[in-house]
């Protein structure tokens, strides 16, 4: 395991070094999630998405036939089902 040690900033931020960003496989415009650790540790890795705009897609392409046209309502859980990988091929 390599150590990298970090100089914090007088705002209390501290910028990771490349090496680091692409050891976890993050891109500009991604994500980081930090979990706090006992003793005073962090665990850091990419935030990853559950779902893909397949899913997504996948819930409105026709499959499933409907008796009425969807509420808003309706259309946002379908949404937050397939972002979040619980829509399944029927």
């Amino acid at each position: 395991m390599t150590s990298v040690s970090l100089t914090v900033t007088a705002k209390g931020q501290v910028t990771l070094r490349r090496e680091l960003l692409d050891h976890l496989g993050i891109r500009p415009g991604d994500r980081v999630d930090f979990e706090k650790a006992p003793g005073g540790e962090i665990r850091v890795r990419a935030a990853r998405v559950a779902g893909n705009i397949e899913q997504f897609l996948h819930s409105l392409d026709g499959k499933v036939k409907l008796k009425a046209p969807l509420t808003i309502d309706e259309m946002n859980d379908i949404a937050a089902a397939g972002w979040a990988g619980k829509l399944h091929d029927q």
